[in-house]
């Protein structure tokens, strides 16, 4: 089983993914910094127009720190977009040693049943060995979001393949994601990765300013599926 996800600024986009047969949208409310989380009623608008899978961004300022104070306001954007339809959400955060902030994602995580991705704050982990086994205990975690490092794929994909060579259950939940290209595709999914982010690949001409082409999205749909059918076949 393969997932494509799409990142998503308002319904158009989201549409278009759809159409173009990706899995999944990821909905942000901006662009700012590293993201910032959308208000429920996008989400809602996104949810009254698409049927698939849909995980907004849970991040409210720069980096991947929070507090006391904003976990609670982040609780309450979680439930928000819980009620608005969302499917589950997207979100991260480190402590201040740069690991995995435990205390504060199984807060935020409370007692729920839905699923969600970790995103790209894992590759701003100091150290990625000591990052790892700690977040893959979290509950209902079934997606990291990384590009291998805080750049782009082109620049993570050694440290990628590795990973995922070397711990199966890691490949498992390993989303590719961050400047992901085309020619990146073969060699994740024959490291065992079937999951992968696209956002500027799936816009004309890789710009923002355009929303999410469906051919474009087509484009990466079938090269994913593709490329899948191909390794199993040559594993058989």
């Amino acid at each position: 089983m393969s997932t494509l996800e799409v990142l998503a600024l308002h319904a158009d986009d989201a549409k278009r993914a759809e159409a173009g047969g990706a899995d999944r949208i990821q909905l942000l409310g901006s662009l700012e910094g590293d993201g910032r989380a959308p208000e429920p009623k996008l989400v809602d608008k996104v949810r009254r127009s698409t049927t698939i899978q849909l995980r907004p961004l849970v991040r409210l300022r720069d980096g991947f720190r929070t507090d006391g104070g904003e976990v609670t306001r982040l609780e309450g954007l979680i439930a928000a977009y819980l009620d608005a339809g969302a499917d589950g959400v997207v979100l991260g955060f480190l402590d201040g040693h740069n690991l995995v902030d435990e205390e504060v994602m199984l807060e935020l995580l409370g007692d729920g049943d839905w699923p969600w991705t970790f995103d790209r704050a894992i590759d701003y982990c100091l150290d990625q060995a000591k990052a790892w086994p700690p977040l893959m205990r979290l509950p209902r975690l079934d997606q990291v979001l990384t590009a291998g490092s805080v750049r782009t794929v082109e620049h993570g994909l050694d440290d990628l393949l590795a990973r995922a060579r070397r711990d199966p259950e890691a490949a498992r939940v390993m989303m590719a994601g961050g400047g992901l290209q085309a020619e990146h595709v073969p060699w994740l999914v024959r490291a065992g990765v079937r999951s992968f982010h696209i956002s500027e690949a799936a816009r004309p001409g890789g710009s923002f300013k355009a929303w999410v082409d469906s051919d474009l999205v087509r484009m990466w749909r079938d090269l994913v599926d593709d490329t899948i059918a191909h390794e199993r076949q040559r594993q058989a």
